[in-house]
This record gives structure tokens, C-alpha cells and sequence, in this order.
């Protein structure tokens, strides 16, 4: 949690006056934006996996960081080094919807309990993940972010870990110079190391264990989805 005292590090999100903001790096604000960061150890061996976010109107990042618990603006795993920023065009949900005022919000609520904006989208996320259980392998920060999504119906839904992965993969935009450094200067030092003491050994167990973990997400996500929440 932030400790500034700001509004906006409220875990209630979503409120009337939120006006958008720019993408400003420096103080972690990503309106309307997917985050990535590489993740400790795992990240060393496998660059491309790494801890997801996702950001209210105002820029906070939303990151489900533990059991029953979403961080709210203080991303686990140190500031984001990769972004996606998303139409709001493409979430059909939002599109051509006007946003109620304060007045309306309890008749909103009432008659269709519908997602007029994207924090509400968000807000629901995040109420339904403060009561699941962390686990990496059914139930992580990509399940988290999938789920607000496929709320918004963005592209008209469908999300899950693995097309996610590889969404923020192709599409990321790198913060800066120094935020690929970081994500990358890790694994090619252990990747000089374990071919330099383990040769193609070192290799063989590395793609073995990308080859299980990779199977384990596609199987889950496609053949039994019951396995992976969303």
C-alpha cells in the first residue's frame, strides 16, 4: 500500500473524479495499461515470464500479490519494466456507455449491475480476488488481470494466462533502455554460467523445464480449465 495519503491509494477504486493521466514511469502511473516485471530467480532462467498488473484510470496498479490480497499502487516485484496500453475502443463493455454521476450510482447498481467503466470492471476484479487463494500454478497475477479483461470484454473476451503471456510478450513496450537491462542482464549472466559449467546439459534441463511449465498453463488453460482460475 502507498503510504502518501493520496485518494487514490484508496483499495476502493473507481471514484467519480478520477480525470486520466499521462503514462509517467517515474511515479509508476499507467492509465489504463497492462504492467510486467521479470520475476526473482524464475525470471533469471525464463526472461519471458514474469508478474502482471493492471491499471485503474488514474494510473494505480492493481497486482493480485498473495493470498485473498491485491496490491494496491505498490507493484510486487519492483516498478514495471514492460506496458501495454489498452483501447478503451476495443472493450465493449465501456464503449459509447456514459458514465453515471454520483447520483445514479445506486440506481446503476439496482436495475442492471452492469460495467459502465473500466474501474468498475476493475473494482469487481479486485473484490472477487481478495477471496481466492495464490497459487502460481491455478490461480496467480495473470488469472487476476485475465479476469478484469475479460470483465471489459476486451476483443470480445477470451483471456487466460497463456494468450496473455503472450500478448504482453509481442506487444510490451519497454519503460526504458535501463528496464530491458534489468530484465535481461539477469538471465544471460545465468546463461553464461550454466553453459560455461553445465554445456549443453545446463541447456537440455532449462528447455525441459520451460517445455513442463509452458504444457502445464496451455493444458490447463485450453483442455481443463477448471485447473487455472480466471
Amino acid at each position: 500500500m502507498g503510504t502518501n495519503g493520496e485518494p487514490e491509494h484508496n483499495l476502493m477504486i473507481g471514484e467519480n473524479d478520477v480525470h486520466l493521466m499521462q503514462i509517467d514511469p517515474r511515479r509508476s502511473r499507467f492509465p489504463g495499461c497492462i504492467v510486467w516485471t521479470p520475476l526473482p530467480v524464475l525470471s533469471w532462467f525464463l526472461p519471458c515470464i514474469g508478474h502482471i498488473g493492471i491499471c485503474r484510470e488514474d494510473g494505480v496498479i492493481l497486482d493480485f500479490a498473495g493470498p485473498n490480497f491485491v496490491c494496491v499502487d505498490n507493484f510486487s516485484f519492483g516498478a514495471p519494466t514492460r506496458f501495454v496500453q489498452i483501447s478503451k475502443e476495443k472493450c465493449f463493455t465501456i464503449a459509447n456507455s456514459a458514465v453515471h454521476d454520483s447520483n445514479d450510482e445506486i440506481e446503476r447498481i439496482d436495475l442492471g449491475r452492469d460495467i459502465v467503466t473500466w474501474d468498475d470492471a476493475l473494482r469487481k476484479s479486485t473484490q472477487e480476488y481478495q477471496h481466492h487463494s495464490y497459487n502460481i500454478f491455478t490461480c496467480n497475477c495473470h488469472s487476476f488481470v485475465a479476469n478484469g479483461l475479460n470483465r471489459l470484454k476486451f476483443q470480445a473476451g477470451g483471456w487466460n494466462v497463456v494468450n496473455l503471456a503472450v500478448f504482453i510478450f509481442l506487444k510490451g513496450q519497454w519503460v526504458s533502455k535501463a528496464a530491458i537491462v534489468r530484465t535481461y542482464l539477469p538471465f544471460i549472466t545465468v546463461l553464461a554460467l550454466g553453459l560455461t559449467f553445465g554445456g549443453w546439459m545446463f541447456l537440455t534441463y532449462l528447455a525441459i523445464f520451460l517445455f513442463v511449465l509452458v504444457g502445464w498453463f496451455f493444458l490447463g488453460s485450453y483442455c481443463f480449465k477448471k485447473f487455472i482460475n480466471l
